[in-house]
């Protein structure tokens, strides 16, 4: 830290007598960030702590900041933090892009809201993780009529021969509600593997962002000409099955001519 200080004023000193483009723009940018993480240690250094509020981690890249996920791989991941959900027609959707960490948890009533501005209604029921089944967000579907997948909260009733039809038919959702947790995190895997959202390698924060979102629109592309193609298969086949029923209940030379070939 004292070579570090030394340094940045002597710099500071031989760019008072020096011309005032000694140092191009990424120079000067540099030089700011550098600065701002000397602060940002000093500060750690004095608090005896290892967290501060914005804390920069990369030179070339400051606006990238540590999230910590507490995964076995790896204790931290370094990058956009988003808040996207799936529809019931598989669309997805960036509701939040941030390049700072904050609880995804309280993203739910916000992405409920801008589900009603999209589709005019609120969705019948959300299938999230356990971190947005907090009391809160609880209470938010319970007054708007959405049901917030997974258990209630307290103790699970006891099962008697009273209340053992509805105990079975509340598991048969839970276990449904698991099925359509799974296939959006399949959505998720899609998205880092085959459209490569887990390799975003840009530099700047605003093409990175681009990125991201191009990852997104094509993944949304693909499901819609994957749409288009089903249903030209299934159109595809009821003419087929209409040509065949005219063919035969009617002589070939009159489905001929209205076919409008010329062999009539």
């Amino acid at each position: 830290m004292q070579y570090l200080k030394r340094n940045l004023k002597s710099i500071k000193c031989l760019l008072t007598v020096s011309d005032k483009d000694a140092l191009n723009a990424k120079e000067r940018h540099d030089l700011m960030v550098i600065n701002e993480v000397y602060r940002q240690q000093s500060l750690l250094y004095r608090a005896k702590t290892h967290s501060i509020p914005g804390k920069i981690v990369s030179i070339a890249q400051p606006h990238i900041r540590p999230i910590a996920r507490g995964k076995a791989r790896a204790a931290f991941e370094f990058g956009a933090k988003i808040s996207a959900s799936i529809t019931e027609h598989g669309m997805l959707y960036i509701d939040r892009m941030q390049w700072e960490p904050y609880n995804e948890g309280e993203d739910l009533p916000m992405q409920a809201e801008k589900y009603k501005q999209r589709f005019g209604r609120y969705p019948a029921s959300i299938h999230a993780d356990k971190i947005y089944r907090t009391r809160d967000n609880r209470l938010f579907c319970s007054e708007h009529g959405i049901r917030l997948s997974g258990p209630h909260l307290g103790r699970p009733p006891l099962k008697t021969p009273e209340n053992a039809r509805a105990l079975r038919a509340i598991r048969r959702i839970e276990r449904s509600d698991e099925a359509i947790r799974q296939a959006i995190e399949g959505g998720f895997g899609r998205l880092k593997r085959k459209m490569t959202l887990a390799n975003v390698y840009e530099k700047l924060k605003a093409t990175s962002e681009v990125t991201i979102m191009v990852c997104f629109f094509l993944a949304n592309c693909e499901k819609i000409l994957r749409d288009l193609f089903v249903s030209f298969l299934e159109l595809l086949e009821l003419t087929l099955e209409f040509l065949k029923d005219r063919a035969n209940a009617a002589p070939m030379g009159i489905l001929l001519c209205q076919l409008g070939w010329k062999s009539c």
